[in-house]
């Protein structure tokens, strides 16, 4: 899976992330890293924040694309939304 996005859906993620997980005071761009480096992004939201891109963005993600690579970044977790747009 290419996990490359645009500025534009990065920066559209990060919001949605940072709104999900409550730390809209925080700088959050492509390169900020998440699963294991934000203690607000445990299991459960990992759920919440799944469902809140799916609403965004109109989508679906499946199961098998929640993995700790797409997870990595904003910007991997963007290019998963990318990729579900195209």
């Amino acid at each position: 899976m290419d996990l490359t996005s645009s500025t534009a859906t990065a920066t559209e993620v990060a919001k949605v992330v940072a709104t999900t997980l409550g730390i809209e005071d925080r700088p959050l761009d492509a390169t900020t890293p998440l699963f294991g480096s934000l203690p607000e992004l445990d299991s459960m939201a990992v759920v919440e924040l799944v469902a809140a891109l799916e609403d965004h963005f109109g989508i679906t993600i499946d199961e098998e694309d929640v993995t700790e690579d797409v997870f990595e970044t904003v910007g991997s977790l963007a290019g998963l939304v990318d990729g579900k747009r195209a």
